[in-house]
């Protein structure tokens, strides 16, 4: 004989749950006069077949009392006013579920016009807010029939959806700032943005988005060689790029590490980078930029920056670097190395 449910209730704080369903398989057996205890942080939704029937805000509620007129009315259409009917009640968390973590798997990828090598990559992390504002739209449109949905079911879908907007974001922010500081001193207003553009999103699912808070933004120390795979560097630039770390490398910088093109999807343009890597290497540069022969092969130039022969070739074929063709092969001169590396 099938157990009738006289009270209905999930005494749980449902601190990381969202929905649970009662009972958790399967079809529930009540009755009118059956008692429905929905908490202050809850609401219920009562289904039968798929069909919601009524949600119940906090507080006791008695089915067949005046209180549920809708549940009274649709359960006497759908069972003839029969006794006991079944269904399922789910109970949806209204709590707001604070402290979320989002963050960047990847820098994002920002066109910056007239400021450094005209791109920027950058990298973020913060927190962000949602809770349920729809219960019915929720466990329709998301939960479906699951017994227990917790927020890790969830998120991973929210976090993908609160970067595309801040990707966007962005990416709408192109030519509206002068330097990276001015994109990366608009936290606050990047936040908001997002958050209102994110919005419409979560309300498709029957959330609402309370808050959205970059903690931190910063350039990625993303190498000349990262951008180059991500086809954001000709190879002109690339050559000159690793050409000036082949030079601090030369001038025995003490810091060694990753060179001074890490770093340059923070924006900073070619010119800085030459620069830096001509300060302060003093002599040391000088000299070895005076071993270098006064004619030498793709190969012998490739060796003396640091990258491949095929980007020598690149560099030469973009007129970027003089050279001569001699039979099957290029010769170039200490000169044109020189002017190379100067970015004339």
């Amino acid at each position: 004989m099938a157990r009738i449910f006289d009270v209905i209730e999930y005494p749980n704080e449902m601190k990381e749950e969202i929905v649970h369903r009662f009972p958790e398989s399967g079809a529930g057996d009540f009755r009118i006069g059956s008692q429905v205890i929905v908490r202050e942080s809850q609401s219920a939704v009562f289904f039968r077949d798929g069909k919601a029937l009524d949600v119940f805000k906090p507080g006791r509620h008695t089915i067949a009392t005046a209180n549920v007129p809708l549940l009274i009315d649709l359960v006497g259409k759908a069972f003839n006013d029969r006794s006991p009917f079944t269904a399922e009640v789910y109970f949806v968390s209204r709590r707001e579920f604070l402290d979320r973590k989002w963050g960047t798997p990847q820098p994002i990828v920002m066109q910056t016009p007239g400021v450094g090598l005209g791109w920027l990559l950058l990298q973020g992390f913060g927190t962000y807010a949602y809770s349920v504002e729809d219960p019915q739209q929720f466990v329709t449109q998301v939960v479906g029939t699951q017994g227990v949905y917790d927020t890790v079911d969830i998120e991973n879908d929210l976090r993908s959806r609160l970067l595309r907007s801040f990707s966007d974001l962005l990416g709408e922010m192109k030519g509206k700032y002068t330097t990276v500081q001015d994109i990366i001193g608009n936290q606050e207003e990047i936040s908001a943005a997002v958050r209102a553009k994110a919005q419409d999103d979560f309300e498709a699912r029957g959330l609402t988005l309370k808050a959205f808070v970059i903690a931190n933004m910063t350039p990625s120390a993303t190498t000349a060689e990262a951008l180059r795979s991500m086809g954001l560097l000709d190879s002109a630039t690339y050559t000159q790029l690793q050409a000036a770390d082949a030079m601090r490398e030369a001038a025995n910088n003490p810091s060694g590490g990753a060179g001074l093109t890490a770093g340059i999807g923070a924006g900073v343009g070619i010119g800085q980078v030459m620069s830096e890597a001509l300060k302060g290497a003093g002599t040391t540069a000088a000299a070895a930029a005076a071993a270098m022969p006064d004619v030498m092969t793709a190969a012998e130039a490739a060796h003396v920056l640091k990258v491949t022969e095929a980007d020598i070739v690149a560099a030469i074929e973009s007129k970027e670097l003089s050279a001569k063709k001699v039979g099957g092969s290029y010769r170039i001169t200490k000169k044109a190395m020189e002017k190379f590396l100067g970015g004339e």
